[in-house]
């Protein structure tokens, strides 16, 4: 159960910061946090991550749903004494089910943190997709430490 409140407090702080985003800045407007590193940049994304399958609205939604519907499913069945595993899988379902609310209601997604890493003008995101992502990294950490721990059951 602790692990749905964690994918709702995630969708909740991805919501309101998106609101506060539409309702305070204008499209393209940017706020400058630490310069030349750190912008809010006021944004919209039709696509997927980096822009890609813009207006696909129908896949969207249909992936999302068959990705909750085995997130769900996986921490009932699969996830259960790996709270690692736990944690990641909430953190992607929060994050999957705020870009999905973007897309139903909005027919676009918010984005707004703008980051340049070495010069590099990264691709504006949002919390939905910090939360996608820091789900995926928990997954890896959590694959490598059965992994390391399968190796030793093995090699003794």
């Amino acid at each position: 159960m602790r692990y749905y409140i964690i994918a709702l407090f995630i969708i909740i702080l991805d919501q309101i910061t998106k609101w506060i985003i539409v309702k305070n800045m204008e499209l393209g407007e940017s706020i400058k946090v630490i310069k030349n590193f750190f912008y809010i940049t006021s944004h919209r994304n039709r696509g997927a991550a980096w822009g890609i399958l813009q207006d696909q609205m129908w896949l969207f939604y249909i992936i999302t749903l068959i990705v909750c519907v085995a997130i769900v499913y996986y921490l009932e069945k699969h996830a259960k004494g790996k709270p690692l595993f736990q944690l990641g899988l909430a953190f992607i379902l929060g994050g999957a089910i705020g870009n999905f609310i973007d897309r139903l209601f909005r027919k676009e997604v918010v984005d707004f943190l703008d980051t340049y890493i070495f010069k590099y003008d990264f691709p504006i995101f949002n919390i939905a997709d910090s939360a996608l992502t820091i789900g995926v990294v928990i997954m890896f950490i959590q694959m490598f430490i059965e992994s390391r721990e399968e190796k030793r059951k093995l090699h003794g």
